[in-house]
């Protein structure tokens, strides 16, 4: 059965656009792409000596679990170059999965939904536009409700289609 999974894509290391078009390609290998948000320009959170992020979100049909999904998105992130030298540092690419379907899963290593994607504007912002009423299953609001509750802050600039 396919399942509805929501990613969060980013990327600030050499052409961020190319990264994030690349890692969107690669994805159609693990199911059906069926939206992508606009490309948004976003400061780094966290550890913010560093460049700023492009930042897209991605809707994919799959069939698969999300072990099998996780494990497949780590080797598409390795093969594109990521190294996780430093928590929240510099990246080629990086993919989260959000949502996936109705699901809460909480194993080591993988936490659905995404344990601090309500907390996140550069998460939230291009969700909000390929999906603002999809709903958050824990927090039983929809993706535009808590985009709407975040305080001001976290700069997130939604960059002109090519």
């Amino acid at each position: 059965m396919q399942e509805v999974v929501y990613l969060s894509l980013g990327s600030n290391v050499g052409d961020r656009s190319a990264n994030l078009a690349a890692a969107i390609a690669s994805l159609r290998s693990l199911g059906e792409v069926t939206s992508v948000s606009s490309f948004y320009e976003t400061e780094p959170v966290g550890f913010t000596a560093q460049p700023w992020f492009l930042n897209c979100a991605v809707k994919l049909m799959t069939d698969k679990t999300p072990k099998q999904l996780l494990a497949d998105i780590l080797d598409l992130e390795q093969k594109m170059g990521r190294v996780r030298a430093q928590k929240n540092g510099p990246r080629v690419i990086d993919v989260d999965i959000l949502l996936f379907g109705e699901s809460i899963v909480e194993t080591e290593g993988l936490t659905v939904p995404h344990s601090a994607m309500h907390q996140r504007r550069f998460v939230l912002e291009p969700l909000a536009e390929i999906a603002p009423e999809a709903r958050h299953p824990v927090l039983k609001r929809t993706i535009r409700q808590l985009r709407d509750a975040l305080p001001p802050g976290q700069a997130v600039r939604k960059l002109a289609k090519t």
